[in-house]
């Protein structure tokens, strides 16, 4: 009998390159929970096994006797802001790992984001302190959900800042929004900044989650993996964008966080506790993952993988 897997946040862009990857990889039975079926941009009519259930996290307890015979869970589905932040990724996402069944289950994957994690990939307070909506409900959810009934085999995957999409697949809020960043490369190259961090692309958490699907590997219970690829300086991501672009770097202004939070106070720029913090630790660097950690190639190993796409 094939294995049961019940993905949540499918209709998104790392939900998109998982299906697919799963289908191509895989003779798996899929349980897609959507919001709205028609946000699907994956043709599923000749696949008699998905199966798209039309709903929302909330609603997430209806699915109990379904949830008991899942041998495998994916978890993606988050909300951004307000209140719907706390319901869907701390409550409901609680009460979903809650209704898996340990005598079924074989390997629960939670997606959460590397924003809670030091350098160290130690959870930090300041992220449930003063993080936003979504961080703060993210760092609520962890503790509870790795002292769950199946914690001894779950797996949270943290993504780093994440990258993707094409014509037939949702575009992530980064890889919309590169088009108008490059708008401000001529003058960003300028400016000279401390600062590193991380990216990785859909298609390669899609690699990393299936390998974890469907290869029985000992990992640590529960295991953390944060996902990105090579660790980039600011001054890499200048350099790349302007070779992108054919434009010199040449003299750079140093832009301090001396001088940042002058800027702030002299234009009276309204900036929240959260991004203060970000402002000071510049560095999110962290403990990565990629696909060649397991074996695998790295679909997009650099940004200009990524550039070269941008239409």
């Amino acid at each position: 009998m094939p294995k049961k897997v019940f993905i949540t946040g499918a209709s998104g862009c790392v939900g998109h390159y998982l299906i697919e990857m799963l289908l191509s990889k895989t003779d798996y039975e899929l349980y897609l929970l959507v919001r709205d079926r028609n946000k699907l941009q994956i043709s599923l009519s000749d696949r008699p096994n998905v199966h798209v259930i039309e709903d929302s996290m909330q609603n997430i307890g209806n699915y109990k006797d379904l949830l008991c015979t899942m041998e495998f869970v994916v978890s993606t589905a988050a909300a951004w802001g307000g209140e719907e932040a706390f319901v869907v990724n701390r409550d409901k996402t609680i009460e979903l790992f809650s209704m898996l069944d340990p005598q079924v289950c074989e390997r629960a994957i939670y997606f959460s984001t590397a924003s809670i994690l030091d350098s160290h990939n130690q959870i930090i307070p300041e992220a449930g302190q003063i993080g936003t909506p979504y961080i703060a409900s993210k760092y609520a959810c962890l503790e509870t959900v790795e002292n769950s009934i199946i914690r001894d085999r779950l797996i949270t995957v943290f993504p780093t800042l994440v990258f993707g999409g094409a014509s037939d697949k949702p575009y992530s809020h980064l890889s919309k929004g590169l088009k108008d960043i490059l708008k401000y490369v001529p003058y960003a190259r300028f400016l000279k900044a401390d600062g590193s961090f991380h990216f990785v692309h859909a298609i390669d958490i899609a690699q990393v989650v299936t390998y974890l699907l469907t290869t029985h590997s000992d990992l640590q219970s529960p295991a953390r993996l944060v996902l990105g690829m090579q660790r980039l300086t600011a001054q890499d991501l200048i350099a790349q964008f302007c070779e992108y672009l054919n434009l010199k770097v040449g003299w750079q202004f140093e832009l301090t966080p001396f001088l940042v939070d002058t800027v702030i106070k002299l234009f009276r720029i309204e900036v929240a506790e959260w991004d203060r913090f970000c402002i000071a630790q510049r560095d999110f660097t962290y403990d990565v993952v990629s696909p060649e950690t397991f074996g695998l190639v790295s679909k997009y190993p650099r940004l200009g993988n990524l550039l070269a796409e941008v239409k």
